[in-house]
C-alpha cells in the first residue's frame, strides 16, 4: 500500500494509521474477551450496564492515548520479532495502569472486577502480538525470526534504505554478542518508512533529511561513524551520500544484495545462515546504473546443450564470457587464448566452479589460421563468442602491425571459420572506439565491424554458401576493471601514495562493469539468433552505456572512497592526451540511424557497410603489408579501407588518402 493525500501528522504513513486502528479494536475487544473469561455466560447479562459500557469506552480511549504516543503503530509487521513483543507488553502494562484510576473516578470499580484487569493484561498481549506474528510467518513462510534478543553495540551507524537487507543486518547484529555496530536510525529512500520502526531502529527522515538526522543523533549522544548503504541506488544518490559522509567525517560501506550474503563461519555440515557482510564501496556502486531485466530464457536457448567456442577466453571480457556461458549448460566449452597463463586460471576456476562441464582449454593465436583451422574441424562449434582483441590504445598505436593481424585479420579468420564449419551464430565483441577512430586500434575494430556486416548481409542475400551463420556485432564502451582500464591504474597509483595521472580534464567515457556488459552481450547474441529476423541483419547492436563519466571525476572519488581527499592528500596531475585518444566517445555514427529493439538496453546501429569482396582484398593487401612491417604504408591502406578514421597528431600518416569502398 502506498502514500496517499490524508491529513495525517507528520512522518504517519496510511500503513501506521491502519495498525493503529487495529491496534485500538483489539483493545476494544480484549476487554469483553476478558470480562468473558473471568465472568463466563454472565458476562451477556451486564453487557448493557451503563457503568461498564463507559468503562470499556474509557478503556479503549486510554489504549488509544497510550498507543498513539509510545508509538506502537510505527513498528513494521513485516518485521516483528520478541522485540516487538516487549513493546507491546510495555503498552499494555502502562495502558492498564492508567486505566485503573481513571475507572475509579467514573465508576468506583463496580464495573469490572478486579481481577480482570489481570487477566485482559494477558488477553490484549495475545491480541496485539499474535497478529503481528502471524503477518510475519504468512511472509516469512516459516518461524526462524521471531525469537531475537537485542544484544550490546559498540559503533554507531546510520543504515540508507527501509528493506529486507536492513532487516537482516540488525537481526544480525543483535544475534552476534560480538557486534560491533549499533544502528541508531535509518534513512528510507522512497520515502514511503519514515515514521516506522525495524526492530525498534527508527526510519528517521528520506536521503535529503540526512544533514539533519545526523545534527539530532549527534545532541543524543548518538554520532554515527559510518553510513552502510542496504540497498542500491542511483549513481547521483551514492555520490550525494558519499559528499555528506565525507563532510561530516563518515565512512561510506553498503551491504552486499541479497543474493551476494555469504554463509557465516562455523557452520558445521548442515550449513549456516548467511550473513551480511560489510563492503567498502567499490568504483562500480556510483555507477548507479539500473539493473537490465534480462530474457534469460532466450539466453539458454542460445546456449545450453550447444558446442561453445569463445576466443580471448582468458580475458576481462573472454573469462567472464566464459563464467557466464558455462552457467546455461553448454555441451562443450573450448576455451582460446594465446596468453598461457590467462588461460590456466580460467580453466582452473572453470573446474572448480563446473567440475562435471565438458571443456577444452587451447592455446592458440586467432591469427594462425591453419591451427583455428583444425580446432574448428575437431570441435565444430556451433555458437563462437568472439572477445579476442588488442584494445589498449597507446599500444596498438605503436604497433600497427600487431594490432591489425590480431583485430582484423584474426577476426576475418574465425568469422571464414564459422561460416565454413556451420556455426549458428558468431557474436564479435566490438568498442566504441569504432565510431569516428582516432586511433589505430579503433580503426581496426571499425574494420572487423564492416567484414561481419557484410558476411552478415552477404549470407542472408544469397551470396554465402546456405550456411546461414548469423554475425551479431555487439558494441559497448569502456568496462570497468578490465585490461588497459583507468581503475587498476588508479588503483596501483593509490597504493604507492598518487599522484593519480589523468590525461585531460575534460575528457569522458562511458563505463559499465564487466558483468553487465556480458550479461547485455549475450542478451543481444540471444535478439540477434532468435529467428533471424531480416530487419536486424548487418546491423550493429549498441548496450545502452547511461551518461559518460568525466575521468577526473572518477579519479577523485576514488580517493574518497580511500578515504583521502583529492589534491591535499592526492594530488591529480593532467599529462595531457596521448596519441590515438579522443575527449568525448561515441556509441553511434551520425550515419548510422539509431533502431529500438524489444530490450529496452540494447539499440541497433543501421548498417554501414561495403561489398564484400572488395573488402576481403583489401584487408589481405593490408595484412600483407602489415607483416612486412611496412607501418607507414600501412596507415595509408588503412585509411583507405576506414574514410572515418582521423588519427590524431603523431598516430597516423599525413598521406592515408581516405577512399571510400564502394557499397553494396
Amino acid at each position: 500500500m502506498g502514500e496517499v493525500s490524508l491529513p495525517l501528522p507528520r512522518n504517519v504513513s496510511v500503513r501506521a494509521v491502519i495498525a493503529f486502528v487495529h491496534d485500538v479494536i483489539m483493545a476494544a475487544v480484549s476487554f469483553f474477551l476478558a470480562l468473558g473469561l473471568r465472568l463466563g455466560d454472565d458476562v451477556w447479562s451486564d453487557i448493557g450496564d451503563p457503568d461498564m459500557l463507559r468503562a470499556w469506552v474509557a478503556f479503549t480511549a486510554v489504549c488509544a492515548v497510550v498507543f498513539w504516543f509510545t508509538g506502537l503503530y510505527r513498528g513494521i509487521w513485516r518485521y516483528a520479532s520478541l522485540q516487538d513483543l516487549v513493546s507491546i507488553a510495555k503498552a499494555v502494562t502502562l495502558s492498564l495502569l492508567i486505566f485503573l484510576p481513571v475507572t475509579f473516578l467514573i465508576t468506583r470499580l463496580d464495573a469490572v472486577p478486579r481481577s480482570f484487569l489481570v487477566i485482559d493484561w494477558f488477553v490484549l498481549i495475545f491480541l496485539l502480538g499474535a497478529s503481528r506474528m502471524i503477518y510475519r510467518v504468512f511472509k516469512d513462510r516459516g518461524f526462524d525470526h521471531l525469537l531475537e534478543r537485542q544484544t550490546g553495540y559498540r559503533v554507531p551507524v546510520l543504515l540508507v534504505g527501509a528493506g529486507d537487507a536492513a532487516e537482516m543486518f540488525i537481526r544480525d547484529l543483535r544475534r552476534d554478542r560480538e557486534a560491533t555496530y549499533e544502528p541508531v536510525g535509518i534513512l528510507d529512500e522512497k520515502g514511503t518508512r519514515v515514521g516506522r520502526q525495524i526492530r525498534g531502529v527508527p526510519v528517521m527522515d528520506g536521503l535529503d533529511g540526512l544533514p539533519t538526522v545526523v545534527e539530532s543523533l549527534r545532541r543524543r549522544g548518538r554520532s554515527p561513524q559510518r553510513l552502510i548503504v542496504t540497498r542500491p541506488l542511483g549513481r547521483e544518490q551514492m555520490a550525494r551520500l558519499l559528499d555528506l559522509a565525507d563532510e561530516y567525517g563518515m565512512t561510506l560501506a553498503r551491504l552486499p544484495r541479497l543474493t551476494e550474503f555469504k554463509s557465516g563461519s562455523g557452520s558445521g555440515e548442515t550449513g549456516g545462515e548467511q550473513k551480511p557482510e560489510l563492503r567498502p564501496i567499490a568504483i562500480e556502486d556510483l555507477l548507479g546504473r539500473p539493473q537490465a531485466s534480462l530474457d534469460r530464457e532466450a539466453m539458454a536457448r542460445l546456449i545450453a546443450g550447444r558446442r561453445v567456442l569463445v576466443t580471448g577466453a582468458g580475458g576481462s571480457i573472454g573469462s567472464e564470457l566464459v563464467r557466464q556461458a558455462a552457467d546455461f549448460g553448454p555441451d562443450r566449452l573450448i576455451l582460446v587464448d594465446h596468453a598461457e597463463h590467462l588461460l590456466y586460471n580460467i580453466d582452473l576456476e572453470l573446474s572448480e566452479r563446473c567440475p562435471d562441464l565438458p571443456r577444452r582449454p587451447v592455446l592458440a593465436d586467432v591469427r594462425d589460421r591453419s591451427s583455428l583451422e583444425r580446432l574448428f574441424a575437431d570441435e565444430a562449434p556451433e555458437l563462437v563468442l568472439h572477445a579476442a582483441a588488442l584494445k589498449h590504445v597507446p599500444l596498438a598505436e605503436s604497433n600497427p602491425g600487431e594490432a591489425v593481424l590480431t583485430n582484423v585479420m584474426g577476426t576475418c579468420n574465425v568469422a571464414e571459420l564459422s561460416r565454413a564449419h556451420g556455426a549458428r551464430a558468431m557474436i564479435q565483441v566490438s568498442t566504441d572506439k569504432a565510431i569516428d577512430p582516432t586511433s589505430v586500434m579503433g580503426a581496426t575494430k571499425r574494420l572487423a565491424e564492416s567484414y561481419c556486416q557484410a558476411l552478415d548481409l552477404a549470407e542472408r542475400g544469397g551470396d554465402g554458401d546456405g550456411q546461414a551463420t548469423r554475425f551479431v556485432t555487439v558494441r559497448f564502451g569502456n568496462v570497468l576493471g578490465s585490461t588497459g582500464s583507468v581503475v587498476p591504474l588508479f588503483q596501483r597509483q593509490l597504493g604507492r601514495g598518487g599522484p593519480i595521472t589523468v590525461t585531460h580534464p575534460e575528457m569522458t567515457r562511458y563505463f559499465m562493469t564487466v558483468r553487465e556488459a556480458v550479461q547485455l552481450v549475450l542478451q543481444a547474441s540471444a535478439l540477434g539468433t532468435a529467428g533471424g529476423e531480416s530487419a536486424e541483419i548487418g546491423k550493429i547492436y549498441v548496450l545502452d552505456m547511461g551518461e559518460p563519466i568525466r575521468i577526473v571525476d572518477l579519479a577523485r572519488q576514488m580517493i574518497r572512497l580511500a578515504g583521502l581527499r583529492p589534491d591535499k592528500d592526492v594530488e591529480i596531475v593532467f599529462t595531457g592526451m596521448r596519441p590515438g585518444e579522443k575527449l568525448h566517445e561515441k556509441l553511434f555514427h551520425t550515419n548510422e540511424p539509431m533502431v529500438a529493439t524489444s530490450h529496452p538496453s540494447l539499440k541497433l546501429a543501421e548498417a554501414r557497410t561495403a561489398n564484400l569482396a572488395l573488402l576481403r582484398r583489401g584487408i589481405d593487401g593490408l595484412a600483407a603489408v602489415a607483416r612486412d612491417g611496412e607501418d607507414r604504408e600501412l596507415k595509408r591502406l588503412l585509411g583507405k579501407l576506414v574514410p572515418d578514421w582521423v588519427p590524431t597528431a603523431g598516430s597516423g600518416s599525413s598521406e592515408a588518402e581516405a577512399v571510400p569502398i564502394r557499397p553494396n
